[in-house]
C-alpha cells in the first residue's frame, strides 16, 4: 500500500502562491530583516491567518522561497543536461541553464544568493546544502567528460567549485548593480570555463556560435 500526497485545491494553491510571490518582492526589495510579514501580507491581498496557516514565521517564507527556486533551477538544469549526449556538451548545457535561469528570475537570484548570506546558521545551512547539489551536478559532467576523453583528467570536484565560484560571482554583481547583463556573461564564462577544463577551442567557438 502506498500513500498519496493530499489533492490541494486550486484556490490553495493560489493563495499560497500569491503570498510567495509578494514575499519574493518585498524580500528582494528590502531584505530579509526589514521585511515584516505584515507587508507580504498586504501586498499578496490575503490575511494574516493564511500566511501564518501556511507558513508559520518569516523564516519558513524565506526558506520556502529559496527551495522553491532550488527546485525549479534544478528541474531546469537536468532537463538540459539530459537533453545532450556528450559530457562536453552536458558541461556546456549546465553552464547555459543555470545562467539562464538566474537572467530570467534576477528577483529570486538575488535572495538565493545575496539576501541568504549571514542570515544565520539555518539558513547558512540550507544555502550550503543547495550550493553543494549543483556543485555534484557540475561534477558528475565533467566525470562524464573526463571519462569520454572529452577534456584530460582533472580533479573534477575541485574545478566543481571554482565553476560555481565564478558563476556566483558574476551573478551577484548583476543583481547588485545590474551589470554585466547575463547574455553578456554567458559567452565570456563559457570561453574561460571549458578552456580551464581543456575543452579545445574549436569546440568552444562551436557552443559560442550556437547561442
Amino acid at each position: 500500500m502506498t500513500l498519496s500526497e493530499p489533492k490541494i485545491k486550486t484556490s490553495e494553491k493560489d493563495t499560497k502562491q500569491k503570498i510567495l510571490d509578494a514575499a519574493i518582492n518585498i524580500f528582494a526589495n528590502k531584505g530579509y530583516h526589514d521585511t515584516r510579514v505584515d507587508e507580504i501580507v498586504e501586498r499578496s491581498q490575503t490575511s494574516k491567518g493564511a500566511v501564518y496557516f501556511y507558513f508559520p514565521s518569516k523564516e519558513q517564507i524565506f526558506l520556502a522561497i529559496i527551495n522553491k527556486f532550488a527546485s525549479m533551477l534544478k528541474e531546469r538544469l537536468v532537463d538540459a543536461i539530459e537533453a545532450e549526449e556528450s559530457g562536453v556538451n552536458k558541461v556546456n548545457a549546465a553552464l547555459h541553464t543555470s545562467l539562464e535561469v538566474f537572467g530570467q528570475y534576477r528577483s529570486l537570484a538575488k535572495i538565493f544568493l545575496v539576501q541568504a548570506t549571514g542570515l544565520g546558521k539555518i539558513f547558512e545551512e540550507k544555502r550550503i546544502e543547495i550550493h553543494n547539489q549543483f556543485a555534484v551536478v557540475i561534477k558528475n559532467q565533467l566525470d562524464q567528460a573526463v571519462k569520454e576523453g572529452g577534456i584530460p583528467a582533472i580533479d573534477t570536484e575541485i574545478a566543481s567549485y571554482v565553476w560555481m565560484g565564478a558563476i556566483n560571482d558574476v551573478i551577484i554583481r548583476w543583481v547588485q548593480t545590474g551589470q554585466p547583463d547575463p547574455s553578456r556573461a554567458i559567452p565570456v564564462l563559457r570561453t574561460m570555463l571549458l578552456q580551464s577544463i581543456g575543452v579545445p577551442e574549436a569546440r568552444i567557438r562551436s557552443f559560442n556560435d550556437d547561442h
